[in-house]
């Protein structure tokens, strides 16, 4: 994990990888949990008899979102910063699925910081690059170009 006492610090960070997760696995379980969370119950998730005739690999697979969803996990895993009163999620510039993940798939996050922006009084908006990978895959699940706010 990498601390950052100050805004400063962050700011001169920009363009430089941060960090890389630990694995998580995404267990048939939890994607049952967050299709029941989110009301999104479509078979490709949850139909596991199905997905066995149906689906490349025999396997159901995680909501898009769900990989997102993991994004605060990952980000916190690689990241410390001190003297912060919040954070809030500002928003995403850009978000891109580009591989399913099946049931059972270990993910992981590699965190860059990419902008960094005081906003007055107290804060700094931060621009975090975040692909998450695939344990084996040859390409991400996701990239998101997600926005915090942060202040001490």
């Amino acid at each position: 994990m990498r601390i950052f006492s100050s805004f400063d610090e962050i700011k001169a960070a920009v363009g430089s990888e941060i960090g890389v997760s630990d694995w998580i696995e995404v267990t048939q379980d939890r994607i049952n949990r967050f299709a029941e969370a989110t009301c999104d119950e479509q078979w490709i998730h949850v139909d596991q008899e199905r997905a066995k005739q149906e689906m490349p690999g025999g396997k159901t697979i995680a909501h898009g979102l769900l990989s997102l969803a993991l994004a605060p996990l990952f980000i916190r895993s690689v990241i410390g910063l001190k003297g912060l009163r919040s954070t809030l999620n500002y928003g995403a510039d850009r978000i891109r699925y580009l591989a399913p993940v099946p049931a059972g798939s270990k993910l992981r996050g590699r965190v860059t910081v990419a902008r960094a922006e005081d906003v007055p009084p107290d804060g700094l908006r931060v621009n975090y690059q975040l692909v998450i990978e695939i344990e084996g895959g040859a390409k991400p699940a996701c990239i998101a170009d997600l926005i915090a706010l942060h202040y001490r």
